[in-house]
């Protein structure tokens, strides 16, 4: 199977509204790979690998997010670093 990675960078109110935790669970539903952190200019970075399918499934969950979230742009960049197991909230 042929893999993908990314970096997502989620603009808007993402921040204080559980958005990584609630990534995180999307990502592991979806079996990938990778972390979601805080960003200082109040932006969250998303890293995910795994099948490419998947991935477009979450790059597109990220425009909505969790409820209290109001997204305002998705920054969608090729990743070529690794990525270590499992899916982490930095």
């Amino acid at each position: 199977m042929e893999e993908q990675a990314v970096r997502c960078i989620v603009s808007g109110r993402v921040q204080g509204v559980w958005y990584r935790v609630t990534t995180a669970r999307q990502a592991e539903q979806l079996s990938l790979r990778g972390s979601a952190r805080n960003l200082a200019d109040g932006a969250v970075e998303v890293i995910a690998a795994g099948d490419p399918e998947a991935i477009a499934q979450l790059c597109a969950w990220l425009w909505d997010g969790p409820s209290g979230a109001r997204v305002t742009g998705v920054e969608v960049q090729e990743w070529n670093d690794p990525v270590a197991p499992g899916f982490r909230i930095l």
